[in-house]
């Protein structure tokens, strides 16, 4: 097989980082022109971009535009529809991963550059071609890919130990599942997102994200806790940003990102965010692909320690039904979904199965 791997054209991390957006920004806009539409998430418009405006000017023309909250096909139309009317040479996203989604999705549609800047490090989207749609209800949708990676990742280390530590603690448990899932993509020849096999490349850059959380996670945790940046912290979130989108979208996606896409059916779960559910999902692929005692328990005890969900008590869905779980596996188990990259029988009842023990386990050793 053909293998392909994918990379955004440049990656900036580092405390201050975003004394560098001006700059970026005018090398993005050399060839498009200089007017620079900025789609920020709330947060991100009243908090950061204030003091960034007078260095964004220097670089052009600036509009900043809130971003509406979900990545829905309608408000991908919207802001397609100011990029347009402003005549927008690049187009920046600053929030959390909808926002990045959707102005990726809008920057592809106006064959724009594009640069994103997370204020969180949540999960590995700011790197990747791919844009999760979701319903106004925050359903999961589908999945869109685009035709590029973006042009530029800017990730300023400061802004993201201000975050509240349990966005990088999803980050993590959204990077948890790289390894996992590219490593079944390894062995079963299953496709990545370019339709073709993972390189080599992809699968070490996958197992060192996995040993990077592992290692540094915790002490990346206490630093975001005290706000500070430290080694460990700068580790964690090139993990959780870089390698984990390098690895995801390189070495293949498996049962973990299958597994959230069919958990967002159930309505207790919408409080979570996306690496929580995926966390829990690689829980529960372990068990599904019958992984060793001793790298579940190694597994389980780092979500524990993270303070991830190991239980449906704490993915919000304590009671949930037989039938609920079916409707999970069913929604997990869909044509086209990732599961079916997994070397192993899947089917919905052995997911629903699956998510059982992943309880029992967590409550077991709670």
């Amino acid at each position: 097989m053909i293998s392909t791997t994918l990379f955004p054209g440049r990656y900036v991390q580092g405390a201050g980082a975003l004394s560098r957006l001006g700059a970026e920004l005018a090398r993005l806009g050399e060839q498009t022109g200089q007017r620079h539409l900025v789609i920020a998430a709330p947060s991100a418009a009243e908090r950061l971009l204030p003091p960034l405006l007078p260095s964004l000017a220097q670089a052009g023309e600036v509009r900043v535009e809130r971003f509406g909250r979900e990545c829905t096909d309608e408000e991908i139309d919207r802001l397609l529809a100011i990029a347009r009317d402003f005549r927008a040479g690049t187009i920046t996203a600053m929030g959390g991963g909808k926002t990045l989604d959707a102005a990726k999705a809008a920057a592809t549609r106006a064959q724009l550059p594009v640069a994103v800047v997370p204020t969180i490090a949540s999960t590995d989207a700011p790197c990747s071609s791919v844009c999760v749609v979701y319903t106004g209800d925050g359903v999961f949708k589908r999945v869109d890919l685009l035709p590029r990676n973006p042009d530029l990742v800017l990730v300023d280390t400061q802004v993201i130990a201000h975050a509240p530590p349990r966005f990088l603690a999803s980050g993590m448990g959204d990077a948890l599942a790289t390894w996992f899932e590219a490593e079944s993509c390894r062995v079963s020849r299953g496709a990545n997102i370019a339709g073709d096999a993972g390189s080599m490349t992809a699968h070490a850059l996958a197992r060192l994200c996995y040993e990077t959380v592992r290692d540094h996670g915790p002490a990346a945790m206490t630093a975001c806790g005290a706000q500070v940046v430290t080694p460990s912290l700068e580790r964690v979130v090139e993990a959780n940003t870089l390698l984990s989108g390098l690895g995801f979208e390189s070495g293949g996606l498996g049962a973990a990102h299958s597994i959230h896409n069919g958990l967002t059916a159930l309505s207790g779960t919408h409080g979570l965010y996306h690496g929580e559910k995926v966390a829990f999902g690689t829980l529960a692929s372990l068990f599904l692909t019958g992984k060793p005692l001793p790298l579940i328990d190694e597994v389980y005890a780092l979500c524990a320690g993270l303070g991830l969900p190991t239980t449906f008590a704490a993915l919000g869905i304590a009671g949930v039904s037989d039938a609920e779980l079916l409707l999970v596996g069913e929604k997990s188990c869909a044509e086209g979904e990732s599961i079916h990259n997994e070397p192993a029988e899947i089917s919905p009842a052995l997911v629903a199965a699956a998510l059982k023990a992943a309880d029992a386990e967590g409550r077991r050793r709670k």
